[in-house]
């Protein structure tokens, strides 16, 4: 009978969502109890966004919780891959779980993330990627393709990192890009296995937000569940550049456009992280080097709730796909690199006018 449920790649979807959402929503009141029994709430300091101590480290509930779907979904497996995904986020767990109970330096977080996507590279057949005619290359040499992934992981890994400042941003974005790839997975031609992994991640955002949300019950994700979380969307990137020409042809935009429709996917962890390394790199400070000059954190400086930084960035993000996802059907890939170069433009343009805006109220004041 519990065979039979899973016969269905749709209801299991329904199934694999309702879990994780399960599983995160009464986990995270326990995790919440022993981390104020033992006083390991998150402090503020100046750079903080919240005021009082918070627990935090509900990205245990995501760990567990993936694990378990992994589980699951096993028979959708096709390539194998489930265990290596296993191996390797458990070491990211464990290295993120120290650093949200006792910090540790940002090069260690870097190691940690580098070993993982090693592991995972090393024990499954990713990557074969292929530019369909981006920067007219096609199907690129092995080795190259492992150093364009490598490089790539890593920065989605960091760049959706940073973006977990205030409540409710990390989550919503989450779930815009899983429910991206989701979609993009199903029209491909039913890569299940990667699409029962986003609607678990679903599942367990939105169990989060609910206590994210709360001023009663709040709590952060902390680093166990931002770099997991990132670590995965990542995999899921790795897989949409993998797809070959016949799975691409079910959509509408040009196969050379395909970076394109990646980087609208990704477009607020990725806009955000180019330009807080850029302005660090230019005031001469490490581009790891902590501070309040996130998007968020600028436009939470004019006066707006968190709700609302995050649910505008979100809209954002979703705006950028379907913008950059229309074009992508009708503009070659040259042309493509106008429109990204005018809208980052545009982007910066309009922090640099909020931040002259932040800077004229508090001469007011």
């Amino acid at each position: 009978m519990i065979n039979e449920l899973f016969n269905s790649p749709l209801l299991t979807c329904a199934i694999v969502f309702v879990v994780a959402f399960l599983q995160v929503y009464f986990v995270i009141p326990n995790i919440t109890k022993i981390v104020i029994v033992r006083k390991l709430n998150d402090i503020p300091d100046q750079r903080s966004s919240h005021k009082a101590p918070t627990p935090t480290m509900a990205g245990v509930a995501f760990f567990f919780a993936l694990i378990f779907s992994l589980f699951l979904i096993q028979k959708f497996d096709t390539e194998q891959v489930a265990i290596s995904i296993i191996a390797s986020t458990s070491f990211i767990f464990l290295v993120a779980l120290k650093d949200d109970l006792v910090t540790v330096r940002p090069l260690v977080k870097i190691i940690t993330e580098i070993v993982a996507i090693v592991i995972l590279l090393y024990f499954t057949d990713f990557p074969m990627l292929n530019f369909h005619g981006f920067l007219g290359l096609n199907e690129l040499p092995s080795m190259l393709s492992y150093l364009i992934v490598f490089i790539g992981m890593l920065g989605i890994i960091n760049s959706y990192n940073l973006i977990d400042g205030i409540d409710g941003l990390a989550a919503i974005i989450a779930i815009i890009i899983f429910s991206s790839f989701g979609l993009i997975f199903i029209v491909a031609g039913g890569l299940w296995f990667y699409v029962l992994i986003c609607c678990s991640f679903m599942g367990m955002l939105v169990a989060y937000l609910i206590y994210n949300f709360s001023n009663k019950n709040k709590v952060f994700m902390g680093d166990t569940g931002s770099l997991i979380i990132g670590f995965c969307i990542a995999i899921c990137s790795v897989k949409f550049l993998e797809m070959d020409a016949l799975s691409l042809a079910n959509f509408s935009f040009l196969p050379e456009n395909i970076f394109y429709i990646l980087l609208s996917i990704l477009w607020i962890p990725i806009f955000d992280m180019i330009r807080i390394m850029y302005v660090r790199i230019k005031n001469k400070k490490s581009p790891f080097y902590p501070d309040r000059n996130h998007l968020h954190h600028i436009i939470i400086d004019l006066g707006y709730r968190h709700h609302q930084v995050a649910i505008f960035l979100g809209i954002s993000n979703y705006m950028s796909i379907i913008g950059i996802g229309y074009l992508s059907g009708i503009l070659n890939y040259k042309m493509m690199l106008v429109v990204v170069i005018i809208l980052f433009t545009l982007f910066l343009v309009m922090v640099e006018t909020m931040k002259k805006r932040i800077i004229s109220n508090l001469k007011k004041k």
